[in-house]
Order: structure tokens, then sequence, then C-alpha cells
């Protein structure tokens, strides 16, 4: 069984930044692809990051590329999404999820198996 724990989230004024991290218990963390879906009020769950089980094969969806970076430490189970220049749409409760494969391309949901309990990031105008 895998557990994904995300920390980091809270309120920031725009224009501001914050780190996420996603911790993972198991042995079969650097074997997958990790990913980072928001969902805020009212709005589906949305793609926001993916990254290779070696860090390499990132994408991010159009609305956070340039701001966004994800990363991963495979010696530590974790992975992280760095948030700078924060904007007030970019309010959602943030999950990482575990996907089925080493790497991804689509940012699918439906490719990923295993999710946190999500973080709230709340960005204030």
């Amino acid at each position: 069984q895998v557990q994904l724990v995300e920390s980091g989230g809270g309120l920031v004024q725009a224009g501001g930044s914050l780190r996420l991290s996603c911790a993972a218990s198991g042995r079969t963390f650097s074997s997958y692809a990790m990913g980072w879906f928001r969902q805020a009020p009212g709005k589906e769950r949305e793609f926001v990051a993916t990254i290779g089980w070696n860090g390499r094969n990132i994408y991010y969806a159009d609305s956070v590329k340039g701001r966004f970076t994800i990363s991963r430490d495979n010696a530590k189970n974790t992975v992280y999404l760095q948030m700078n220049s924060l904007k007030p749409e970019d309010t959602a409760v943030y999950y990482c999820a575990r996907s089925r494969m080493a790497w991804d391309t689509l940012g699918q949901a439906d490719k990923y198996d295993y999710w946190g309990q999500g973080t709230q990031v709340t960005v204030s105008s």
C-alpha cells in the first residue's frame, strides 16, 4: 500500500510563492511518475504537473508553465511543487498522485492510482 502525504499549503498574497511537498511511503516510489493536480471550488480536478521516475519527462499545464516547477528526490521518497508568481486563480486544493507508469505525457487523472489527501492553497488578491 502506498500512502501520500502533502504539506506546504497555506495563504499567500498574489505574486508570492509556496513550496508543496509530498512524502510517499513504500519502496516503489522511484519507479513511477508522480503528478500534481488541483481542484478549485465548483470545478473539476485538473492536471498541474508531472515528473518521470528519473526526474525527466517533465510536463506542465499551460496555466502554470513558467511559474511552477516540479521536482523529486527519490532518496527521500518526496516530490515537490515550487509555485512562484501565484495568482488568485491558483487557489485550490492541491493533490499529489502516483502514476501507474514510469512517465506520463498526458496528465490524465485516471492513469494515477494513489492520491494524497490534498493541501489547501489560497492566493489573495
